[in-house]
C-alpha cells in the first residue's frame, strides 16, 4: 500500500506501549479508516509497558485529531501462560545473556506466533483484515519469530486456519532503529518524535524513573542500547 493512501478498511495493531508498536499504530492510523490495539499481558518482567498503552494512545488522540476519528477499541489478552512456560530473562529475574543456543535469554518461545494467532482471533471478530506488527529482521536481537519468513509462514497458516484473507503488516521489517525514529517524524512531526521518546516503554528491566535524551530506561540492557544508538543515528541525520 503506498504511503499516501488511505482505506476505509479496518486494521488491529499488535500495541505494546513500546516504541516498535506506536510507530506501527501511527503507521496504521495513517493509512485505514478503523483501527483497533490489541495488548498482551504475557508475565513480562517490563510490565511498565502495559502501563504505557492508554497513555499513548490519549497522547495519540490528543495530539492528532485525524487520527483520533479512527483509533478505536482497545483489547487486553492475558497470555500469563508463558511464562510458565518458558524460563527467560523477559519473564523472570535474571541476568541477560546469550544462550547455550545462540539466542538470547530474553527470546519468549512461541511469543509471537501465540500474539499473532490471538490477534486474528480478535481480528476475524471484529472484521478486520489487515494486522499490524512491529517485528523487524534488520534491528533485531536474533529472534527466529521476528524473521519476515516466519510472518510469511503466518499469514498463510492464519489464513488458511481460519478461512480469511488476513494481510500481516510489519513495517519496521527492513529498517532499523534510527530509520523508525525517521518514520515517526515523518507520519507525526516532531510531535510524534516527542511522544514516542517520552511516553513508551522499551527498558528490559522495566526502569521508568530515569531519563535520557532518547527516552525512560536503565541504558543498559539490549532494549535500551537499540533504542539509544537508533536515536543518535537519527539524530545526526
Amino acid at each position: 500500500m503506498p504511503p499516501s493512501s488511505t482505506t476505509t478498511e479496518k486494521a488491529l495493531v499488535l500495541f505494546s506501549g513500546g516504541q516498535d508498536s506506536t510507530v506501527c499504530l501511527a503507521w496504521a492510523l495513517e493509512r485505514f479508516g478503523s483501527v483497533e490495539t490489541v495488548g498482551f499481558d504475557y508475565g513480562q518482567r517490563h510490565a511498565v509497558e502495559l502501563a504505557c498503552r492508554p497513555d499513548v494512545a490519549a497522547a495519540l488522540r490528543a495530539g492528532f485529531p485525524d487520527w483520533a476519528a479512527r483509533l478505536g477499541e482497545d483489547h487486553m489478552a492475558d497470555l500469563s501462560v508463558l511464562a510458565s512456560l518458558g524460563d527467560t530473562a523477559l519473564t523472570r529475574e535474571a541476568e541477560i545473556a546469550m544462550g547455550a543456543d545462540g539466542l538470547p535469554n530474553t527470546f519468549v518461545p512461541g511469543r509471537n506466533l501465540v500474539f499473532l494467532t490471538i490477534a486474528a482471533a480478535i481480528a476475524y471478530r471484529r472484521d478486520a483484515r489487515h494486522i499490524v506488527a512491529g517485528m523487524c529482521e534488520t534491528d533485531y536481537s536474533g529472534y527466529p519469530d521476528c524473521r519476515d519468513d516466519t510472518i510469511k509462514a503466518m499469514q498463510l497458516a492464519l489464513n488458511l486456519g481460519m478461512d480469511r484473507r488476513f494481510v500481516l503488516h510489519t513495517p519496521l521489517m527492513w529498517i532499523d532503529k534510527a530509520e523508525t525514529w525517521k518514520m515517526a517524524e515523518d507520519l507525526g512531526g516532531t510531535a510524534l518524535v516527542e511522544l514516542v521518546r517520552d511516553r513508551t516503554h522499551t527498558c528490559y528491566l522495566g526502569v521508568r524513573d530515569v531519563r535520557h535524551d532518547w527516552g525512560y530506561g536503565c541504558g543498559s540492557c539490549p532494549a535500551c542500547e537499540l533504542r539509544a544508538k537508533g536515536f543518535a543515528g537519527y539524530r545526526a541525520r
